[in-house]
């Protein structure tokens, strides 16, 4: 549920809406052609999960399969992609207050902080609780989308008005095609879907903390991929056939933009109430997923030893509170350009989420290798096709970047960020050399 809850979130239920707009119905496609890469990243993950369960998950893998300058890489990109989560759905639940009348009148900033505020409060308490109310976040989120299709569905069944508009293949067809705007649009939306996949490795983090994960764990990934391709590719198609696609905005839920024009009341306020908690959930898986893999990290010296503190109820508070430190950041960017911080933020997202899916499945390639070798035996839950399934995710991955180069507006800027963002992890780790030695208790010519 985790997983499920993490990964619909604003992707969906924000990001839809202007992808909509710029790539029309074909959309769909894309979700359909990363989900499937995502169900290899995921599947990968949970061979290595079943081989050996763990709550620092890849970066865990990672120090096994690559070393520690692996696990260093694949931890701190993972903090990169989780923070910068967070700010985009800190800008995410500011966009949404501000749907209410009552909460126009007050900055996205301040609404952004005040969310920010809650969301750690509630990830400082105890797990059970913690993985309590997330599994509720998820009920919901999935319980909206289930519902909403189910009314789309009635809709186009009955042939009811929509804004004016009878829904229905034809809207397709009439508004330009599949591609309206033609195959460069489409492709250039590719990153911010895999941005919208991002959490399905979750299951991965979350197995150090369940019960029987041999048992549970092939069922969850399973059921996660089959789950979160219906309703990321049906609500597309649904979406597709309820309006023209350029009736679709950024910066509003497609979602909101449906229920608000069929009049039923309050069904805006409603769902707009859905997408909000959905953003509040990612945030708290994000704050969650990061606090264990420092702790993880933090036991090696890869990570500032104030992260890998518990408290009395067992949370790795130090590594919550920094997350959450940078995602105060995002309140600075919600202050400094409010309407492009969710674009700005969810770009180095991709970047961060492309950098932790690709050490998954190198990862999961030395794996094999070993098995093999015979040093390691492979668990009878398998990714499928090896190596070809492996490769072929790799080379989509790197086409993602690719394709951020061609968008010029902040694809590019991030891209072109991607030096400072080595020349830091560089320094990290030089910089934490000397506790990591003290730690492991070798000596320098060890790395």
């Amino acid at each position: 549920m985790m997983a499920i809850g993490g990964a619909i979130g604003t992707g969906l239920f924000l990001g839809a809406g202007g992808r909509l707009n710029s790539a029309g119905p074909a959309l769909a496609i894309v979700y359909a052609i990363c989900g499937v890469f995502a169900f290899f990243v995921v599947r990968a993950l949970g061979e290595l999960v079943l081989h050996r369960p763990s709550s620092g998950a890849f970066v865990s893998y990672a120090r096994e399969f690559l070393g520690e300058k692996g696990a260093f890489v694949a931890g701190w990109m993972y903090f990169l992609n989780w923070a910068t989560t967070g700010i985009a759905d800190i800008t995410a639940i500011a966009i949404y207050a501000h749907y209410w009348a009552m909460f126009s009148s007050i900055p996205q900033w301040i609404l952004a902080l005040i969310m920010l505020a809650v969301v750690l409060a509630l990830n400082l308490v105890s797990v059970k609780i913690f993985g309590e109310m997330e599994f509720w976040f998820a009920i919901i989120k999935v319980g909206a989308v289930v519902v909403f299709m189910a009314i789309a569905i009635f809709l186009l069944v009955t042939g009811t008005p929509v804004d004016g508009h009878t829904p229905g293949p034809q809207l397709i067809a009439d508004g330009g095609g599949i591609m309206p705007h033609g195959l460069l649009p489409l492709v250039l939306v590719v990153q911010g879907v895999v941005f919208a996949y991002a959490a399905v490795e979750l299951v991965g983090v979350t197995a150090g903390e369940t019960a029987e994960p041999a048992k549970v764990m092939p069922k969850a990934i399973n059921s996660i991929m089959w789950r979160i391709g219906v309703f990321y590719v049906g609500s597309v198609v649904l979406l597709s056939m309820l309006l023209p696609s350029d009736e679709y905005r950024a910066g509003e839920s497609p979602f909101v933009t449906v229920l608000s024009s069929i009049g039923v009341p309050a069904a805006g306020d409603v769902m707009n109430l859905v997408v909000l908690t959905a953003a509040l959930s990612s945030l708290n898986s994000g704050l969650y997923a990061t606090g264990r893999i420092l702790r993880s990290m933090a036991k090696t010296g890869s990570a500032p030893g104030f992260t890998g503190v518990m408290n009395k109820s067992q949370v790795p508070y130090g590594g919550i509170l920094l997350t959450g430190g940078v995602c105060v950041l995002g309140v600075g960017l919600n202050y400094l350009v409010p309407a492009s911080a969710f674009e700005i933020i969810l770009n180095f997202s991709a970047v961060a989420i492309v950098a932790t899916w690709s050490l998954i499945i190198i990862c999961h390639l030395v794996f094999v290798k070993r098995s093999k070798a015979g040093l390691v035996e492979r668990p009878g839950y398998r990714l499928p096709w090896t190596p070809v399934t492996q490769y072929v995710t790799l080379a989509f991955l790197a086409s993602v970047l690719v394709l951020m180069w061609f968008d010029e507006g902040a694809g590019r800027v991030t891209l072109l960020c991607l030096p400072l963002i080595a020349a830091a992890l560089i320094v990290g780790w030089f910089t934490s050399r000397r506790k990591r030695h003290e730690l492991a208790g070798v000596h320098d010519d060890a790395d």
